[in-house]
């Protein structure tokens, strides 16, 4: 989906982030919480506003050419003095399966090195999200190993894939 960019995320994607937060698939992988709290959109787009600020974080929108929301890309951990980064991305239902998520990883990843200065880039992805494993697989990252039993959500703990990039990766 060569169509694709990143933009910073703003007001007017709130509406899309809402909708997108809704859906069982995003919520079932993700950290977020289930089910979200009414206007949890605008508090999640604020504290990235306020990473950004602070250099700890950022998140982008992802249009299409025709202003078609397609998910979210985000860093959601930077530690600026280490130049890590933790990434993550979230697919509109409707982009699913076109090649968006690949995409919206590799820009996330081209900025991260190119303009963030990132030395080192990781994923963190529920062993149980194939579809995202293999996302992290098209984008060129590695697999490095699996940490058991890491987060806690409606009364269950997750085992999750921790999976990297450097710059020097092919």
């Amino acid at each position: 989906m060569s169509d694709l960019r990143l933009e910073l995320l703003s007001e007017a994607h709130l509406d899309d982030v809402e909708r997108l937060l809704d859906d069982p698939e995003v919520l079932r992988f993700t950290r977020l919480p289930d089910p979200p709290v009414p206007g949890y959109s605008m508090e999640w787009y604020e504290r990235y506003q306020a990473a950004r600020q602070k250099g700890t974080g950022e998140i982008f929108a992802a249009v299409g050419s025709d202003g078609t929301f397609l998910g979210v890309a985000l860093a959601a951990h930077i530690d600026a003095e280490a130049r890590e980064m933790e990434l993550g991305y979230l697919t509109a239902p409707a982009a699913r399966g076109r090649g968006a998520g690949t995409e919206m990883l590799r820009q996330l990843t081209a900025w991260a090195f190119a303009e963030a200065g990132a030395l080192r880039v990781t994923l963190i992805i529920n062993v149980t999200n194939v579809a995202s494993q293999r996302v992290a697989e098209r984008a060129g990252y590695t697999l490095e190993g699996v940490l058991r039993s890491v987060y806690f959500k409606q009364g269950r703990r997750s085992d999750v894939q921790l999976w990297s990039r450097l710059p020097t990766d092919g």
